[in-house]
């Protein structure tokens, strides 16, 4: 089978702990080099991989010509410096969200890689949980009915730590909303397959002493007229929150808990009724048992790497295309701006 050698550019982190293993058991894909400012933390993790080179700028690694595509996980200050640089040396490009500092910027970038002809998707590996795209089908095929409510959640306890750049506003552009809530949103919206057209936020920093929010509250209603819940906490001990997500429809409802998240994991419970029911003014909730869902479960990283590695071998669509992490960023731009001055936002 072809493989796409593949660079990682910040390969700390989130690369080391979750991508990078997940790239290791690709099918299509092999890493050959990585990039780290550290050169001896980039040496290590080229060890820790076994990959071919290691090195400690941007510039080299794309540079090397073996390198077909590459992994940006740097902190988001530095994701428009680095995409270009990679698109005008014709690597395809997997950037974690958000794909820019601003929407504006996002959008600049995919024009960019257009005119280059090289692929650029963004980081959402949630849609590649089995249990996910299993909750995608049902809802395509009209189990649930029309979707009328939604909501989602992930949360986690994330301290004042002396110079985190997910902390400052400069270097992240945005707190639990921008880092944990693009998830929810993304999910909700591939789940039941329509778009925010309002948006209201309620933001603010409770709890600790950093710059970005550390509590996250937004309404979106989506163009189907569906209304979506979601809060982003940074606030809340890892161990009391559950990363539920509740889908709702005229004919039953999805209930997911611990699916939210980096391991491809939890449990799923669909309830179907019978809508051919009349009105009960008992409200009896007894009478239709649970459907646990049973799907094979994987690893999110390995999947997200592999479909991006077959859009390039083979030409097929993106799975997740930048163009959907800006129009998630665009709509958490909306809730900041609605969070600031009250008002409800329209996209």
């Amino acid at each position: 089978m072809s493989k796409v050698k593949w660079g990682v550019i910040g390969a700390g982190g989130i690369a080391d702990r979750r991508t990078i293993p997940g790239m290791m058991l690709a099918k299509n894909a092999e890493l050959v080099a990585v990039m780290e400012v550290n050169k001896e933390l980039a040496e290590k993790i080229r060890a820790k991989y076994n990959a071919k080179r290691a090195y400690d700028n941007v510039d080299d690694l794309l540079a090397d010509e073996e390198v077909q595509a590459v992994y940006i996980a740097s902190p988001v200050i530095y994701h428009k410096e680095q995409v270009i640089k990679a698109a005008n040396a014709k690597k395809h490009i997997l950037v974690e969200k958000p794909v820019a500092f601003s929407v504006e910027d996002g959008k600049e970038l995919v024009e960019l890689c257009k005119k280059n002809n090289v692929l650029i998707a963004t980081g959402f590996m949630m849609r590649f949980h089995a249990y996910h795209q299993e909750m995608k089908k049902l809802v395509s095929e009209g189990k649930l009915g029309q979707i009328v409510s939604c909501r989602a959640q992930l949360t986690c306890w994330y301290p004042d730590i002396p110079g985190a750049w997910r902390q400052q506003f400069a270097t992240s552009g945005g707190g639990a909303m921008m880092d944990m809530g693009v998830h929810c949103l993304d999910l909700i919206q591939y789940i039941v397959g329509s778009k925010a057209k309002k948006v209201v936020g309620f933001t603010d920093t409770k709890t600790f002493k950093y710059e970005v929010e550390d509590s996250a509250s937004v309404i979106v209603q989506l163009e189907n007229g569906a209304n979506v819940y979601i809060d982003a906490y940074f606030n809340i001990p890892d161990a009391a929150a559950k990363g539920r997500m509740e889908i709702y429809g005229t004919k039953g409802s999805i209930l997911a808990e611990g699916t939210i998240g980096q391991v491809e994991g939890g449990k799923v419970e669909v309830v179907i009724s019978d809508d051919t029911l009349g009105y009960d003014a008992q409200q009896n909730r007894v009478d239709v048992k649970p459907i646990e869902l049973n799907v094979t479960l994987g690893n999110m990283y390995t999947k997200e790497i592999e479909s991006f590695s077959n859009s390039i071998l083979n030409g097929t669509p993106l799975e997740v295309p930048a163009e959907d992490g800006i129009q998630i960023q665009e709509v958490v731009e909306k809730a900041y701006e609605s969070s600031k001055t009250g008002k409800v936002m329209e996209l």
